[in-house]
């Protein structure tokens, strides 16, 4: 999610000159392609590409990235695909909008996320361009176009059915829609919040099935983190640094809904597509005991201003806290890369109280038996 306050042109057609992949290699080269969708919190970078304000490439973004540069990535390090993609052996996927994603680098799969975006087409409006969730399946498909073009039509099938995908929705549809001022927003007088909830586990329904549509086999869902306890909440809306109510409603409502709405997709497809992950647990471990997971503070971001740094973005002026890895919140909304690697290892190898039906590390021995 991201909220502080045209789409680029890209180019899809493969160029002649490039070679076909023998099979052989292909198998060899990208024994599993990775694909993410999403918002801010699993964006790697597109939104560099763009002209829009929902942007992290500027410092202190990426001071503890390998080459201590921002990167676009809303973090101070790796984000959430970065650190799944070392637990599947993968080297981190590129932005869809990169330059650099040519040739064989394709078939480690893409990165199609971009910071701002929701379930709904009217959320994020004010960040300008940002590339929504159907923007990003039109890029998914150029993409396999481009594949088809490297490897042959029926080893891109193979390698997109086989891949492993992430999808984070949700989240900014609260914070940058139905919470924002009433001025900008008209959800809140449309809807209650659990009416406003179920609007949106209808709306994200067609977009996971459409996914389906599109060739993905293995998706893990996440659902939203614990809203209400972010340092931006706090700084806004809290009383005495608790977790404001209203927030955490959304998430507590939603979650399950969405939980709910995964086992039908799978009942409909038969069979395990959908992986729930329980982001807002996750979450709520190390914010309810911080000290237990080795934080100082899970209300005060590392990086901001104003209370708990929670005003406002992450820039050159604000505080910057020494050790990253004593702090549960790196900017008013995303964690630090310590957190990530917490909620990463849950989605690895968790319990079916993290994950449902299975765990990313069972999903990998089931299908590698295969």
């Amino acid at each position: 999610m991201y909220n502080p306050g045209g789409l680029l042109v890209v180019a899809v057609a493969v160029l002649a000159a490039m070679a076909t992949v023998p099979p052989h290699e292909y198998q060899a080269q990208a024994a599993r392609a990775f694909f993410v969708f999403g918002d801010s919190l699993v964006d790697s970078g597109n939104n560099n590409y763009l002209a829009t304000t929902a942007r992290a490439d500027s410092r202190p973004y990426g001071i503890d990235y390998p080459t201590h540069r921002p990167t676009g990535r809303f973090s101070n390090g790796l984000n959430l695909p970065d650190v799944i993609s070392e637990q599947i052996g993968s080297e981190p996927t590129l932005p869809y909008l990169s330059p650099e994603l040519t040739g064989q680098k394709l078939l480690i799969g893409a990165n199609f996320a971009s910071a701002g975006i929701g379930i709904l087409n009217d959320t994020g409006i004010q960040f300008l361009n940002i590339i929504r969730i159907f923007r990003q399946y039109e890029l998914f498909q150029a993409y396999q176009q481009r594949v088809s073009a490297l490897i042959g039509p029926a080893q891109a099938q193979r390698l997109v059915n086989e891949a492993l995908v992430l999808i984070t929705l949700g989240g900014n549809d609260f914070v940058n829609n139905y919470f924002t001022t009433p001025t900008i927003s008209l959800r809140s007088r449309q809807f209650s919040i659990p009416q406003f909830s179920r609007y949106l586990i209808s709306e994200y329904r067609p977009i996971l099935s459409r996914l389906y549509q599109l060739g993905a086999r293995r998706i893990l869902v996440t659902g939203t983190g614990p809203l209400g306890c972010v340092p931006s909440a706090l700084a806004q809306r809290s009383k005495n640094g608790e977790c404001v109510p209203e927030y955490q409603q959304a998430a507590e409502i939603f979650n399950p809904e969405l939980a709910q709405m995964l086992k039908e997709l799978n009942a409909e497809v038969g069979s395990d597509v959908f992986v729930a992950a329980n982001a807002f647990q996750m979450n709520m471990d190390f914010i309810s005991n911080p000290t237990k997971f080795g934080f100082v503070t899970s209300k005060v971001a590392c990086c901001g201003q104003g209370a708990y740094n929670g005003v406002g973005v992450c820039n050159p002026l604000s505080n910057l806290c020494p050790d990253r890895k004593i702090y549960a919140f790196w900017d008013a909304f995303h964690p630090t890369e310590r957190a990530v690697r917490l909620i990463a290892r849950q989605i690895m190898t968790g319990s079916t109280h993290y994950m449902n039906p299975m765990n990313l590390s069972t999903i990998m021995a089931m299908d590698s038996a295969n």
